[in-house]
């Protein structure tokens, strides 16, 4: 009885173990290669799947989601004959499971050397300045030679970054005095620009405010010459509408001839014959002088409407 015991034993691991390779489980987002007796048979998808045990073998299992893998810095020659290093991050995709088990022993490292003699081709024939400044035309170009290179290999590259551009420590320091100077320079510009903004600012104002200045004066000197004409027109028709007498306008007349005699500088001044009339107005009206009006009469009548010049008397 032992020995059938342990041949049913046996065959009862055997029947396990069968199982156990006859049903194969596989992940989502991922395929196994399934080959029979050495030979491609077939490509299993996610779920699960039968495969005949001793017979089919798992020859690869294969990641079918977006893997992204960074190279290590890399030294490029430039056109202009320096030596810079650059760091690239691929990002690809596993399209055809089979064509990347077969076609390419290893296609991680096939496209990093890829990427390196592409990188350095395309740098070849830019200057360093392009070099720094065409990050989005390296990066199109790389792309498009890989993604045509690798598409037999069935991987599919959806995009090449440049990590970082390193040019050497000289051209570095060369660059920062470059930039160091072009900043002082546009501070300089900016400060003149501002002073000179300043200097057009401060004239125009000055300019507004003489200007303003000048028609409020202007405005002033027209009301004040309003206003004197008003008080003359107001004076002239008080006076008509009053009606003086001979008499008012004789004392009013002699009341203005002391103002006109006012001043050192005044050594020669006029008076009119019409002042004999208003002195022997005034005498009339005025009885005790009787005498200065006769005198006064006198004089007049010899200018019959002229004038007399009369020095005054200077006081040393």
């Amino acid at each position: 009885m032992e020995p059938v015991i342990i041949v049913l034993i046996i065959l009862v691991v055997l029947v396990f173990i069968a199982l156990i390779k006859t049903i194969q489980v596989i992940p989502q987002a991922s395929a196994a290669i399934v080959e029979r007796f050495g030979r491609y048979t077939r490509t299993l998808n996610a779920g699960l799947n039968i495969v005949v045990p001793f017979i089919d073998t798992i020859r690869n299992r294969i990641d079918l989601r977006e893997q992204v893998v960074p190279f290590p810095p890399q030294p490029v020659i430039t056109q202009d004959n320096l030596v810079v290093n650059i760091d690239t991050v691929i990002y690809y995709q596993v399209t055809d499971a089979r064509a990347a088990t077969y076609e390419v022993a290893s296609y991680i490292q096939a496209i990093e050397q890829l990427t390196v003699t592409t990188l350095r081709n395309i740098i070849g024939g830019m200057d360093l300045e392009r070099t720094l400044t065409s990050r989005e035309e390296i990066n199109a170009a790389l792309r498009g030679v890989l993604d045509e290179a690798t598409g037999k290999w069935g991987i599919r590259v959806n995009r090449v970054e440049l990590k970082a551009i390193e040019p050497p420590t000289s051209i570095q320091d060369s660059m920062e005095k470059q930039m160091r100077a072009d900043r002082d320079k546009r501070a300089a510009i900016l400060t003149a620009e501002g002073t000179r903004q300043a200097a057009i600012l401060t004239a125009e104002g000055e300019k507004q405010s003489q200007i303003l200045r000048a028609e409020g004066e202007a405005k002033a000197a027209a009301l004040r010459a309003e206003g004197e004409a008003q008080a003359v027109r107001t004076v002239f028709e008080a006076i008509h509408a009053g009606d003086p007498d001979q008499k008012l306008l004789s004392y009013q007349y002699l009341q203005m001839l002391p103002k006109i005699a006012e001043g050192d500088a005044n050594k020669l001044w006029i008076v009119p014959s019409e002042i004999g009339d208003a002195l022997k107005g005034l005498s009339g009206a005025m009885g005790n002088f009787g005498p200065l009006g006769g005198g006064s009469g006198n004089n007049g009548s010899s200018g019959n409407g002229g004038s007399e010049r009369r020095e005054k008397p200077s006081i040393d």
